[in-house]
């Protein structure tokens, strides 16, 4: 069927008006194959970098090209022309700068909302989010994220609160809704003896079907397409870098194209199809914190997930691929200078995030143990003001507080600054930032994409790309 006569008797002729933004002619030409042209998408996978800067898509190909000897998954796409691509305007209801739960509630519910909130209007409005949808019509539904899997982005697909902080009753609406695949961390929001309301969610789940896995290799080990919770940290799953370099969390631990590769498998055999989120939300984590190796590695690790997608979707040919970012975050970028080429390369020595390596210091540390730690860990010999700089810290009765989620309120932005000398990456902030985003597509559907949208036409642009009327 035609898609486009399919919504001209369907649902975008039938209600009207009752569409605040139904998609405002985002139909476009493809400029780089028609091999997709008027075909259904069966399936979409969404994938979103959580705050990645255009800054962070170039660090870490620069990384990958001059480092790794290839070039990222992501601009291969570019230059092959195999996507569309485009900018995408991300502004919440109550700011230019998003957050990133009314980021994911714009695509997940059609509507911008407060930042803060999750598929809740101005005035209480409730917004059935997208995922609930695909589910309505017989598609299996899941999230996969590096952070919790209650975390804002996959609930922007997936419920509908007035807070993104209520991760418990996050997890309980995924319980009652049912869907089919949960992977990530958050192991606080399940287990039990973490949960202050002492709900085992985990027996909850597995009393209505789920199969749970709590390690790499119980995720690789599910085989029977059953309902799957997978959940792997009590928090945020580590950061890759550090994960890659310690022998029992890579052991434990899987990686986002590991998870990605286990939701596909388990739901592409449904015959009605699928939808699938997958975030690597830690780009975001990294970039508040000005912690260059945890992003750039984080951006890679998304960018083998974009590979596990792209090649199921090549094979599939009824998959459509959504490659995209919430928000900018801190922007980072490469800054001139007569060294910029060997500072850059400096980052090869890199072995573990600023976060994992600040947390080695405490008020016993000498100077000479800071300098030393630091060149074994990085590679750089700071000097002795540099290395009295950042011993201070751990002495003072003030603690410095910048980046959202610096709980143990370590010196991140002194030692970024630090680095700056060495890595000539400098940032704008520590936080978010009003960026218009990259946004490529492969698949049925992406003939339709325009070069410019605003976040909500993305949601009506999933419902036309699968045929889906938007009748719930």
């Amino acid at each position: 069927m035609d898609r486009r006569k399919f919504f001209r008797a369907g649902t975008l002729a039938t209600i009207g008006g009752a569409l605040i933004h139904p998609l405002n002619g985002i139909a476009a030409p493809l400029t780089s194959t028609e091999e997709f042209k008027g075909k259904k998408a069966k399936n979409i996978i969404m994938m979103v970098s959580d705050g990645m800067s255009s800054g962070t898509l170039n660090l870490a190909n620069l990384y990958s090209d001059r480092i790794l000897g290839k070039t990222s998954n992501w601009l291969q796409l570019y230059l092959d022309n195999s996507v569309s691509r485009g900018l995408m305007d991300m502004a919440s209801a109550s700011s230019i700068v998003t957050d990133s739960s009314a980021a994911s509630s714009s695509w997940g519910g059609g509507h911008r909302v407060k930042n803060g909130s999750i598929n809740i209007g101005e005035n209480g409005e409730e917004y059935m989010p997208i995922w609930q949808k695909f589910k309505k019509a017989g598609k299996k539904a899941g999230c996969v994220t590096t952070v919790p899997i209650t975390h804002a982005t996959p609930a922007g697909f997936t419920v509908s609160l007035k807070s993104r902080n209520d991760q418990a009753k996050i997890a309980e609406e995924y319980l009652r809704i049912g869907y089919d695949v949960l992977l990530g961390g958050g192991n606080q929001y399940f287990d039990a003896s973490l949960r202050k309301d002492g709900a085992d969610m985990y027996g909850k789940f597995a009393q209505k079907g789920y199969r749970i896995a709590k390690t790499k290799k119980e995720l690789l080990q599910q085989k029977d397409n059953k309902p799957l919770l997978g959940v792997f940290y009590d928090d945020a799953l580590p950061y890759a870098i550090d994960r890659k370099n310690d022998a029992v969390l890579s052991e434990t631990i899987p990686t986002l194209a590991e998870m990605t590769a286990v939701a596909i498998e388990q739901m592409k055999k449904h015959p009605q199809g699928f939808v699938l989120q997958v975030e690597s939300g830690k780009v975001d984590w990294a970039a508040h914190a000005n912690d260059v190796a945890g992003l750039i590695h984080e951006q890679l690790q998304f960018d083998d997930a974009i590979k596990t997608a792209i090649e199921f979707a090549k094979q599939d040919k009824e998959t459509l691929v959504i490659i995209t970012t919430d928000h900018g975050n801190a922007n980072p970028g490469l800054i001139y200078g007569k060294y910029a080429n060997d500072h850059f390369d400096s980052l090869a020595h890199y072995s573990q995030t600023n976060e994992k390596l600040l947390n080695a210091f405490s008020s016993q540390t000498s100077e000479k143990e800071v300098i030393d730690y630091i060149k074994a860990s990085i590679g750089i010999t700071i000097d002795a003001v540099e290395a009295q700089k950042i011993q201070s810290y751990y002495s003072s009765i003030e603690k410095e507080e910048n980046g959202l989620y610096n709980y143990k309120k370590l010196p991140y932005h002194t030692f970024a600054e630090i680095q700056k000398k060495y890595n000539s990456i400098g940032w704008i902030s520590m936080d978010h930032s009003a960026d218009y985003v990259e946004i490529a597509m492969y698949g049925p559907g992406q003939e339709m994409h325009k070069p410019f949208i605003k976040n909500t036409d993305l949601h009506y642009f999933m419902l036309q790309a699968a045929e889906v009327e938007n009748k719930f």
